[in-house]
Protein backbone atom coordinates (compact mmCIF):
# COMPACT_ATOMS: atom_id res chain seq x y z
CA UNK A 1 0.00 0.00 0.00
CA UNK A 2 1.27 3.51 -1.18
CA UNK A 3 -0.09 4.86 2.50
CA UNK A 4 0.89 3.27 5.51
CA UNK A 5 0.08 4.01 9.31
CA UNK A 6 2.87 4.21 11.71
CA UNK A 7 1.42 2.70 14.61
CA UNK A 8 3.74 3.78 17.12
CA UNK A 9 3.15 7.47 16.67
CA UNK A 10 -0.47 7.43 15.71
CA UNK A 11 -2.58 8.65 18.44
CA UNK A 12 -6.20 7.65 17.04
CA UNK A 13 -7.25 11.23 17.45
CA UNK A 14 -9.96 10.70 14.42
CA UNK A 15 -8.83 13.90 12.07
CA UNK A 16 -7.11 11.84 9.15
CA UNK A 17 -10.49 10.01 9.31
CA UNK A 18 -12.42 13.06 9.21
CA UNK A 19 -10.46 14.31 5.67
CA UNK A 20 -10.77 11.66 4.00
CA UNK A 21 -12.70 12.11 0.62
CA UNK A 22 -13.25 8.42 0.30
CA UNK A 23 -13.86 7.23 4.03
CA UNK A 24 -11.02 4.93 3.41
CA UNK A 25 -9.63 5.11 7.12
CA UNK A 26 -11.25 3.92 10.23
CA UNK A 27 -10.11 3.75 13.63
CA UNK A 28 -9.93 0.86 15.57
CA UNK A 29 -8.43 0.06 19.07
CA UNK A 30 -7.33 4.17 18.54
CA UNK A 31 -5.12 3.21 15.54
CA UNK A 32 -5.83 4.15 12.41
CA UNK A 33 -6.88 1.94 9.52
CA UNK A 34 -6.57 2.25 5.96
CA UNK A 35 -8.83 0.53 4.30
CA UNK A 36 -8.95 -0.80 0.24
CA UNK A 37 -10.61 2.44 -0.84
CA UNK A 38 -7.72 4.44 -0.53
CA UNK A 39 -6.75 6.14 -3.72
CA UNK A 40 -3.30 7.71 -2.40
CA UNK A 41 -4.71 11.54 -2.70
CA UNK A 42 -2.23 12.43 0.38
CA UNK A 43 -4.61 14.26 2.39
CA UNK A 44 -4.28 12.15 5.75
CA UNK A 45 -0.63 12.58 5.20
CA UNK A 46 -1.31 16.57 5.32
CA UNK A 47 -4.31 16.56 8.14
CA UNK A 48 -2.04 14.23 11.12
CA UNK A 49 0.08 16.14 12.59
CA UNK A 50 2.02 13.54 14.96
CA UNK A 51 3.41 11.80 11.19
CA UNK A 52 1.75 9.33 11.80
CA UNK A 53 1.10 8.26 8.59
CA UNK A 54 3.82 8.37 5.44
CA UNK A 55 2.94 8.03 1.82
CA UNK A 56 5.89 6.16 -1.01
CA UNK A 57 7.16 9.13 -2.99
CA UNK A 58 6.25 9.60 -6.16
CA UNK A 59 8.89 8.66 -8.50
CA UNK A 60 7.38 10.06 -11.80
CA UNK A 61 6.11 13.29 -10.37
CA UNK A 62 5.64 15.55 -12.75
CA UNK A 63 7.57 19.23 -13.46
CA UNK A 64 4.23 21.40 -13.92
CA UNK A 65 6.27 24.33 -14.44
CA UNK A 66 7.72 22.54 -17.25
CA UNK A 67 4.12 23.05 -19.10
CA UNK A 68 3.29 26.47 -20.65
CA UNK A 69 0.48 27.02 -23.12
CA UNK A 70 -3.32 26.32 -23.58
CA UNK A 71 -4.00 24.52 -26.78
CA UNK A 72 -7.45 23.55 -28.49
CA UNK A 73 -7.66 20.67 -31.05
CA UNK A 74 -8.94 22.21 -34.22
CA UNK A 75 -10.84 19.84 -35.42
CA UNK A 76 -11.30 19.54 -38.81
CA UNK A 77 -14.08 17.37 -41.52
CA UNK A 78 -13.28 17.27 -45.36
CA UNK A 79 -11.01 20.15 -45.08
CA UNK A 80 -13.50 22.68 -42.96
CA UNK A 81 -12.67 23.58 -39.17
CA UNK A 82 -16.10 22.64 -36.97
CA UNK A 83 -17.91 25.63 -35.56
CA UNK A 84 -17.23 23.86 -32.04
CA UNK A 85 -13.18 25.08 -33.10
CA UNK A 86 -14.00 28.09 -32.73
CA UNK A 87 -16.04 28.28 -29.38
CA UNK A 88 -12.98 26.89 -27.60
CA UNK A 89 -10.54 29.34 -29.15
CA UNK A 90 -12.84 32.34 -27.93
CA UNK A 91 -12.77 30.37 -24.53
CA UNK A 92 -9.04 29.44 -24.77
CA UNK A 93 -8.29 33.14 -25.31
CA UNK A 94 -9.80 33.92 -21.85
CA UNK A 95 -7.64 31.24 -20.10
CA UNK A 96 -4.30 31.74 -21.58
CA UNK A 97 -4.73 35.90 -20.50
CA UNK A 98 -5.64 34.87 -17.31
CA UNK A 99 -2.91 32.34 -16.83
CA UNK A 100 -0.34 34.87 -18.90
CA UNK A 101 0.45 32.41 -21.62
CA UNK A 102 -0.44 31.86 -25.13
CA UNK A 103 -2.96 30.14 -27.02
CA UNK A 104 -2.50 27.83 -29.58
CA UNK A 105 -4.34 25.27 -32.12
CA UNK A 106 -3.22 21.52 -33.36
CA UNK A 107 -4.22 20.52 -36.29
CA UNK A 108 -4.38 17.09 -38.49
CA UNK A 109 -4.59 16.20 -42.05
CA UNK A 110 -3.99 15.92 -45.72
CA UNK A 111 -3.22 19.01 -47.23
CA UNK A 112 -4.88 21.59 -44.54
CA UNK A 113 -2.35 24.10 -44.24
CA UNK A 114 -4.42 26.81 -45.78
CA UNK A 115 -6.97 26.87 -42.71
CA UNK A 116 -4.03 27.89 -40.08
CA UNK A 117 -4.64 31.37 -41.58
CA UNK A 118 -8.72 31.36 -39.98
CA UNK A 119 -7.16 29.34 -36.87
CA UNK A 120 -4.36 32.32 -36.57
CA UNK A 121 -7.45 35.12 -37.06
CA UNK A 122 -9.98 33.66 -34.78
CA UNK A 123 -6.91 34.16 -31.79
CA UNK A 124 -4.29 31.20 -31.93
CA UNK A 125 -0.71 32.80 -31.60
CA UNK A 126 0.66 29.22 -32.72
CA UNK A 127 -0.76 26.50 -35.10
CA UNK A 128 1.05 23.47 -34.81
CA UNK A 129 0.17 21.52 -38.36
CA UNK A 130 0.47 17.97 -38.99
CA UNK A 131 0.24 16.83 -42.30
CA UNK A 132 -0.14 13.27 -43.95
CA UNK A 133 -2.16 11.25 -46.19
CA UNK A 134 -2.97 8.63 -43.30
CA UNK A 135 -4.18 12.07 -41.30
CA UNK A 136 -7.01 12.76 -44.32
CA UNK A 137 -9.81 11.01 -42.84
CA UNK A 138 -9.63 10.87 -38.50
CA UNK A 139 -8.40 7.33 -37.33
CA UNK A 140 -7.88 7.43 -33.57
CA UNK A 141 -4.24 5.66 -33.90
CA UNK A 142 -2.83 7.96 -36.51
CA UNK A 143 -4.25 11.41 -34.59
CA UNK A 144 -3.82 9.97 -31.21
CA UNK A 145 0.08 9.58 -32.08
CA UNK A 146 0.52 12.55 -33.69
CA UNK A 147 -0.87 14.38 -31.01
CA UNK A 148 0.78 13.24 -28.36
CA UNK A 149 4.21 13.37 -29.79
CA UNK A 150 3.37 17.08 -29.75
CA UNK A 151 2.07 17.00 -26.40
CA UNK A 152 5.42 15.19 -25.05
CA UNK A 153 7.59 17.60 -26.77
CA UNK A 154 6.17 21.25 -26.43
CA UNK A 155 4.11 20.75 -23.27
CA UNK A 156 0.91 22.22 -23.04
CA UNK A 157 -0.26 23.20 -19.69
CA UNK A 158 -4.26 23.07 -20.95
CA UNK A 159 -5.73 20.84 -23.95
CA UNK A 160 -9.33 21.91 -24.77
CA UNK A 161 -11.29 19.68 -27.18
CA UNK A 162 -14.92 19.91 -28.23
CA UNK A 163 -17.11 16.97 -27.42
CA UNK A 164 -17.99 15.92 -31.04
CA UNK A 165 -17.79 12.11 -31.89
CA UNK A 166 -14.08 12.54 -32.75
CA UNK A 167 -13.21 14.76 -29.59
CA UNK A 168 -14.85 11.99 -27.06
CA UNK A 169 -12.87 9.56 -28.56
CA UNK A 170 -9.84 11.21 -28.87
CA UNK A 171 -9.47 12.98 -25.62
CA UNK A 172 -9.40 10.23 -23.62
CA UNK A 173 -6.99 8.16 -25.53
CA UNK A 174 -4.52 11.16 -25.04
CA UNK A 175 -5.17 11.37 -21.59
CA UNK A 176 -4.14 7.59 -21.39
CA UNK A 177 -0.85 8.00 -23.01
CA UNK A 178 -0.31 11.47 -21.26
CA UNK A 179 -1.48 9.58 -18.11
CA UNK A 180 -3.19 12.93 -16.83
CA UNK A 181 -6.77 13.55 -16.05
CA UNK A 182 -9.65 13.97 -18.35
CA UNK A 183 -12.96 16.27 -17.46
CA UNK A 184 -15.58 15.74 -20.01
CA UNK A 185 -18.75 17.61 -20.84
CA UNK A 186 -17.73 21.20 -19.34
CA UNK A 187 -20.17 23.73 -19.59
CA UNK A 188 -17.66 26.08 -17.40
CA UNK A 189 -13.90 26.37 -17.54
CA UNK A 190 -12.33 29.42 -15.22
CA UNK A 191 -8.74 29.93 -13.81
CA UNK A 192 -8.10 29.56 -10.27
CA UNK A 193 -6.62 33.33 -9.55
CA UNK A 194 -4.07 31.78 -6.69
CA UNK A 195 -2.48 29.24 -8.28
CA UNK A 196 -3.87 29.01 -11.83
CA UNK A 197 -4.98 25.99 -12.19
CA UNK A 198 -8.12 25.22 -14.39
CA UNK A 199 -11.15 24.57 -12.78
CA UNK A 200 -13.49 22.44 -14.93
CA UNK A 201 -17.62 22.47 -14.14
CA UNK A 202 -19.93 19.81 -15.58
CA UNK A 203 -23.11 18.75 -14.79
CA UNK A 204 -23.20 15.70 -12.47
CA UNK A 205 -25.86 13.21 -11.15
CA UNK A 206 -28.29 13.45 -14.36
CA UNK A 207 -27.78 16.98 -14.08
CA UNK A 208 -29.05 17.84 -10.66
CA UNK A 209 -25.67 19.19 -9.58
CA UNK A 210 -22.81 20.53 -10.93
CA UNK A 211 -19.42 19.26 -10.44
CA UNK A 212 -16.18 21.71 -10.70
CA UNK A 213 -13.10 19.21 -11.18
CA UNK A 214 -9.33 19.87 -11.11
CA UNK A 215 -6.38 18.33 -12.17
CA UNK A 216 -3.69 19.61 -9.35
CA UNK A 217 -0.70 16.47 -9.77
CA UNK A 218 -0.38 15.96 -13.65
CA UNK A 219 -0.39 17.80 -17.31
CA UNK A 220 -1.76 18.96 -19.84
CA UNK A 221 -5.02 19.61 -17.92
CA UNK A 222 -7.72 17.97 -20.57
CA UNK A 223 -11.32 19.05 -21.07
CA UNK A 224 -14.08 17.97 -23.54
CA UNK A 225 -16.60 21.16 -23.91
CA UNK A 226 -20.26 20.54 -25.58
CA UNK A 227 -20.41 22.42 -29.03
CA UNK A 228 -22.96 25.46 -28.38
CA UNK A 229 -22.12 26.49 -24.55
CA UNK A 230 -18.76 28.73 -25.12
CA UNK A 231 -19.34 32.44 -26.96
CA UNK A 232 -17.17 32.01 -30.61
CA UNK A 233 -14.01 33.87 -31.18
CA UNK A 234 -14.65 36.91 -32.93
CA UNK A 235 -12.45 36.90 -36.83
CA UNK A 236 -9.58 38.79 -36.74
CA UNK A 237 -7.40 39.27 -40.21
CA UNK A 238 -4.89 41.56 -38.57
CA UNK A 239 -4.23 39.01 -35.90
CA UNK A 240 -0.07 37.37 -36.10
CA UNK A 241 0.41 34.12 -35.56
CA UNK A 242 3.04 31.31 -36.06
CA UNK A 243 2.80 28.40 -38.03
CA UNK A 244 5.12 25.20 -36.31
CA UNK A 245 5.24 22.32 -38.80
CA UNK A 246 5.75 18.96 -37.00
CA UNK A 247 7.32 16.33 -38.11
CA UNK A 248 5.09 13.37 -39.11
CA UNK A 249 6.20 9.13 -39.61
CA UNK A 250 4.43 6.26 -38.81
CA UNK A 251 5.83 2.87 -38.00
CA UNK A 252 4.18 -0.63 -39.84
CA UNK A 253 2.29 -1.22 -36.54
CA UNK A 254 1.09 2.39 -35.68
CA UNK A 255 -1.94 2.45 -37.60
CA UNK A 256 -4.14 -0.80 -36.57
CA UNK A 257 -7.23 -0.05 -38.76
CA UNK A 258 -7.70 2.34 -41.90
CA UNK A 259 -11.26 3.92 -43.33
CA UNK A 260 -12.95 2.21 -46.33
CA UNK A 261 -15.27 4.53 -47.16
CA UNK A 262 -17.50 7.48 -45.55
CA UNK A 263 -21.46 6.74 -46.21
CA UNK A 264 -23.11 9.90 -45.23
CA UNK A 265 -26.69 9.79 -44.18
CA UNK A 266 -29.48 10.74 -46.35
CA UNK A 267 -32.60 13.16 -45.33
CA UNK A 268 -32.29 16.95 -43.86
CA UNK A 269 -29.25 17.97 -42.19
CA UNK A 270 -29.49 19.19 -38.56
CA UNK A 271 -27.27 22.09 -37.99
CA UNK A 272 -28.92 23.11 -34.07
CA UNK A 273 -25.15 24.14 -32.97
CA UNK A 274 -25.61 27.14 -35.87
CA UNK A 275 -29.51 27.68 -35.68
CA UNK A 276 -30.61 31.10 -34.57
CA UNK A 277 -33.81 30.26 -33.86
CA UNK A 278 -35.14 26.67 -32.05
CA UNK A 279 -38.35 25.99 -32.01
CA UNK A 280 -38.47 22.63 -30.07
CA UNK A 281 -41.09 20.64 -28.49
CA UNK A 282 -41.70 18.51 -25.68
CA UNK A 283 -44.69 15.90 -25.18
CA UNK A 284 -47.00 18.09 -24.79
CA UNK A 285 -47.40 18.47 -28.56
CA UNK A 286 -49.66 15.20 -28.25
CA UNK A 287 -47.92 13.63 -30.96
CA UNK A 288 -45.30 13.39 -33.94
CA UNK A 289 -48.03 15.60 -36.20
CA UNK A 290 -46.96 18.49 -33.62
CA UNK A 291 -43.95 19.10 -35.10
CA UNK A 292 -45.71 20.08 -38.30
CA UNK A 293 -47.12 23.20 -36.49
CA UNK A 294 -43.67 23.51 -35.29
CA UNK A 295 -41.88 23.50 -38.41
CA UNK A 296 -44.17 26.38 -39.78
CA UNK A 297 -42.85 28.79 -37.16
CA UNK A 298 -39.69 27.90 -37.27
CA UNK A 299 -39.75 28.09 -41.17
CA UNK A 300 -41.11 31.72 -40.33
CA UNK A 301 -38.17 32.63 -38.20
CA UNK A 302 -35.69 30.95 -40.59
CA UNK A 303 -34.77 28.49 -38.11
CA UNK A 304 -35.03 24.83 -37.49
CA UNK A 305 -37.26 22.51 -34.56
CA UNK A 306 -35.62 20.45 -31.97
CA UNK A 307 -36.95 18.22 -29.30
CA UNK A 308 -36.89 16.94 -26.12
CA UNK A 309 -35.69 12.90 -25.31
CA UNK A 310 -38.70 12.04 -24.24
CA UNK A 311 -40.29 12.25 -27.77
CA UNK A 312 -37.11 10.78 -29.37
CA UNK A 313 -37.79 7.52 -27.19
CA UNK A 314 -41.06 8.13 -28.42
CA UNK A 315 -39.88 7.47 -31.65
CA UNK A 316 -41.93 11.19 -32.99
CA UNK A 317 -38.64 12.53 -34.46
CA UNK A 318 -35.20 11.67 -35.10
CA UNK A 319 -32.41 11.75 -32.39
CA UNK A 320 -30.27 14.31 -34.29
CA UNK A 321 -33.00 16.96 -33.27
CA UNK A 322 -32.70 16.00 -29.29
CA UNK A 323 -31.16 19.04 -27.38
CA UNK A 324 -30.22 18.26 -23.74
CA UNK A 325 -27.56 16.69 -21.92
CA UNK A 326 -27.87 13.46 -23.86
CA UNK A 327 -28.41 15.44 -27.03
CA UNK A 328 -26.94 18.71 -28.29
CA UNK A 329 -26.32 21.35 -26.69
CA UNK A 330 -27.62 25.13 -28.22
CA UNK A 331 -27.22 28.51 -27.77
CA UNK A 332 -29.65 29.87 -30.14
CA UNK A 333 -30.73 33.84 -30.33
CA UNK A 334 -34.31 32.25 -29.63
CA UNK A 335 -35.39 29.37 -28.14
CA UNK A 336 -39.18 28.27 -28.19
CA UNK A 337 -39.94 25.77 -25.72
CA UNK A 338 -43.34 24.04 -26.66
CA UNK A 339 -45.04 21.59 -24.41
CA UNK A 340 -41.62 20.84 -22.90
CA UNK A 341 -42.31 20.38 -18.63
CA UNK A 342 -38.49 21.94 -17.70
CA UNK A 343 -36.70 18.67 -16.60
CA UNK A 344 -33.10 19.43 -15.55
CA UNK A 345 -31.53 17.48 -18.23
CA UNK A 346 -33.24 19.32 -21.19
CA UNK A 347 -32.70 22.52 -19.49
CA UNK A 348 -28.73 21.83 -19.53
CA UNK A 349 -28.92 22.24 -23.01
CA UNK A 350 -30.20 24.82 -23.62
CA UNK A 351 -30.50 27.05 -20.74
CA UNK A 352 -27.70 29.80 -22.34
CA UNK A 353 -30.18 30.48 -25.35
CA UNK A 354 -29.80 34.49 -25.37
CA UNK A 355 -33.95 34.29 -25.10
CA UNK A 356 -35.87 31.47 -24.10
CA UNK A 357 -40.08 31.69 -24.93
CA UNK A 358 -41.74 29.09 -22.91
CA UNK A 359 -45.41 28.19 -24.19
CA UNK A 360 -47.06 25.21 -21.71
CA UNK A 361 -50.53 24.66 -20.50
CA UNK A 362 -49.14 23.97 -16.88
CA UNK A 363 -48.46 27.53 -15.21
CA UNK A 364 -46.33 25.85 -12.73
CA UNK A 365 -44.17 24.01 -15.26
CA UNK A 366 -40.40 24.24 -14.47
CA UNK A 367 -39.22 25.47 -17.88
CA UNK A 368 -41.03 29.29 -16.39
CA UNK A 369 -38.14 29.45 -13.92
CA UNK A 370 -35.56 29.35 -16.94
CA UNK A 371 -37.62 31.43 -19.66
CA UNK A 372 -37.43 35.08 -20.29
CA UNK A 373 -40.97 35.23 -21.62
CA UNK A 374 -43.91 32.89 -20.88
CA UNK A 375 -46.96 31.82 -22.13
CA UNK A 376 -49.57 30.03 -20.37
CA UNK A 377 -51.70 28.00 -23.25
CA UNK A 378 -52.63 25.54 -25.62
CA UNK A 379 -49.82 25.63 -28.19
CA UNK A 380 -51.97 24.71 -30.57
CA UNK A 381 -53.96 27.56 -30.66
CA UNK A 382 -51.03 29.61 -29.19
CA UNK A 383 -48.90 29.53 -32.34
CA UNK A 384 -51.03 30.11 -35.21
CA UNK A 385 -52.29 33.27 -33.26
CA UNK A 386 -48.03 34.05 -33.51
CA UNK A 387 -47.93 32.61 -36.60
CA UNK A 388 -50.97 35.51 -37.52
CA UNK A 389 -49.03 37.79 -35.98
CA UNK A 390 -46.17 37.48 -37.83
CA UNK A 391 -48.00 38.03 -41.24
Amino acid sequence: MAVRVIKEKCKGCGKCKKVCPFEAITIENKIAIIGDGCTNCGQCVESCKFDAIEQDKDETKVDLSAYKGVWVFAEQRAGVITPVVIELLGEGRKLADAIGTELCAILCGDDVEKLTKDLIAYGADKVYLAEAPELKDYNTDAYSKVIYDAIDKYKPEVVLYGATHIGRDLAPCLAVKAATGLTADCTVLEIDPEDKKIKQTRPAFGGNLMATIVCPKTRPQMSTVRPGVMAKAEYDKKHKGEVIKLKVKFGKNDIRTKVLEIVKSKGNKVSLTDADVIVAGGLGIGSKDGFKLLKKLADKLGGTIAATRACVDAGWIDHAYQVGQTGTTVKPKIYFACGISGAIQHVAGMQNSDIIIAINKNEAAPIFEVADYGIVGDLHKVIPEILEALK
